[in-house]
């Protein structure tokens, strides 16, 4: 009867160990797996620079790199503009301002090592976004006041405005 207890407590240990250490979401299963899901460099940004890879890998996935440089363009040239919040994590969570921000999908998409270099290039400075605020897929437009916004110019699937 004692090794049927010792051998009950021993699966209730494993398997609650299995359940913990594997099924939970967005974590890396094993330290290996890691550089392969987030990128060399991820967990190396500091929480604003891989807020902003989140929100970038979220906003501008399947865009060209110079186009996902310049989705962290806009949010960089947010920051200095008046007309938004002037830290990176307001203009980010400011609401409804990104989509993806407000349907949670920035958390459902694991940046990786192209997404964290286009985000240092947009924090370094590099804007090929050339000074807009705005961007938006014309496709996916829900408000037509966005079409009121002077257009800079188009990257891939991105219309970029002031």
């Amino acid at each position: 009867m004692k090794k049927i207890s010792i051998l009950i407590i021993l699966v209730l240990v494993v398997g609650g160990w299995f359940i913990y250490d594997h099924l939970q979401p967005n974590r890396p299963q094993q330290a290996s797996n890691m550089q392969a899901q987030w990128g060399p460099s991820f967990w190396n940004l500091s929480p604003n620079a891989r807020l902003m890879a989140r929100t970038i890998s979220a906003e501008a996935r399947g865009e060209p790199y110079i186009g996902q440089v310049a989705v962290g363009a806009v949010i960089m040239n947010r920051v200095d503009d008046a007309r938004f919040p002037n830290t990176l994590a307001g203009v980010i969570y400011q609401p409804w301002a990104f989509t993806a921000v407000a349907y949670g999908q920035i958390w459902n998409h694991t940046p990786n090592s192209t997404t964290v270099e286009a985000t240092l290039d947009a924090m370094s400075g590099w804007d090929p976004s050339y000074g807009s605020v705005f961007y938006y897929n014309p496709v996916k437009v829900t408000s037509n006041w966005i079409f009121s916004r002077p257009t800079v110019r188009t990257i891939g699937r991105h219309v970029f405005a002031r």
